[in-house]
């Protein structure tokens, strides 16, 4: 009994976590949204513009799940308060395992949702587009890139999003040299612009046959996926653009011709590029998209009004000031050096867990 007393007095102590979800998420406004959106899409000429009418189904579709969300964590509260209370009173202690998993099963929804409200950035809520780069270290270095790629991969899947390969550079001996990956999915540039910076490794070379210690570095640049809609002057003039042959695995995959694409913002020197496709026209699509998103980022940082006055060599990551720090020997650990987060199970993260890291970044912002 004394346990589910306990039960009993834990599940109460989230009731202000849930009402301060409730004032956050603003519920009552996100019904009034949704019905609003709901009867936009009831009209006659709703269909008359797709584009304009996807969107109003993207954002119906958000605010529904964002709602259902929330009722869905405030439904698995009551249920559990009247479990525990029918249970003290009969004095069934059969059910306390199962009150006990959902009640850690419910923090952790609250805590996961409470996270998700604090992506209010203009771009939180896009795709996102992650480059990761070799840098320091040779062949470790290329290898860690590799690892890295698996990790991000991993993590994307646990959290149901879709990733593509928008460019590659596999080196021949080992790991890659660089990639860039589309993650589509919401929120996902909210959560993984956390993870830009320089990452380092330190471990017991599988290159080097006298198994001397070695430190390597990889860096992570990433940037929302906009809109098309969002309007950006670019000017011709300013592009240097360059077609080259895909490199990759090898065999029917690879391109035989020239369709690859990498533009080349002179005035900021920003390299885009994008082997995706198997079409010319689709690759130097993506790659603007991807210069545009960069451009963008760079205006709001120095903040220009205009892309004419961004000049100079465009380098985001300074070797050596790495965000992260994963130990494999003497000891395994993986710390984040922004937020002093560790975690010991160094195998768990490179499978894709990185969420701490991430929601402990965001609780600082």
């Amino acid at each position: 009994m004394v346990q589910l007393e306990q039960l009993k007095y834990e599940l109460s102590t989230l009731k202000k976590p849930l009402d301060d979800l409730r004032v956050s998420l603003d519920i009552e406004n996100l019904k009034h949204e949704v019905e609003e959106l709901e009867r936009k899409s009831m009209a006659q000429n709703f269909w008359d513009d797709p584009q304009k009418a996807q969107k109003v189904l993207q954002k119906a579709k958000g605010l529904k799940d964002k709602l259902k969300s929330f009722e869905d964590i405030h439904e698995k509260y009551e249920e559990l308060g009247i479990l525990i209370d029918m249970a003290i009173e009969e004095s069934d202690l059969s059910v306390e395992k199962e009150a006990k998993e959902e009640l850690e099963k419910l923090k952790k929804d609250i805590e996961s949702l409470r996270i998700e409200t604090l992506l209010s950035g203009e771009y939180d809520k896009n795709n996102a587009i992650i480059s990761i780069h070799s840098g320091a270290g040779g062949l470790d270095a290329q290898d860690w890139a590799e690892m890295l790629l698996r990790m991000y991969t991993r993590w994307a899947e646990r959290k149901g999003y879709r990733v593509k390969t928008l460019d590659i550079l596999p080196d021949t001996e080992a790991g890659i040299k660089n990639v860039t990956l589309l993650i589509e999915g919401e929120n996902a540039y909210g959560y993984l612009k956390s993870e830009k910076g320089v990452h380092r490794i330190v471990r017991i070379s599988p290159f080097d046959p006298s198994g001397k210690r070695h430190t390597s570095f990889a860096s992570l640049d990433v940037m929302p996926e906009l809109d098309e809609a969002i309007e950006i002057d670019i000017n011709p003039n300013d592009l240097r653009i360059d077609t080259y042959r895909a490199s990759g695995a090898g065999g029917q995959h690879v391109n035989k011709t020239d369709s690859a694409i990498r533009i080349t913002h002179i005035p900021t020197g920003i390299v885009v590029q994008c082997q995706n496709e198997r079409s010319q026209h689709s690759n130097r699509e993506t790659a603007m998209k991807m210069l545009k998103s960069k451009l963008i980022e760079l205006k709001e940082r120095e903040h220009k009004d205009k892309i004419e006055d961004l000049k100079g060599d465009y380098s985001q990551i300074a070797w050596g000031s790495q965000i992260r720090s994963y130990v494999f020997h003497p000891y395994n650990m993986v710390k984040d050096h922004r937020t002093n987060t560790e975690v010991g199970n160094v195998q768990a993260v490179m499978d894709g867990e990185i969420d701490i890291f991430i929601n402990e970044y965001l609780k600082k912002m």
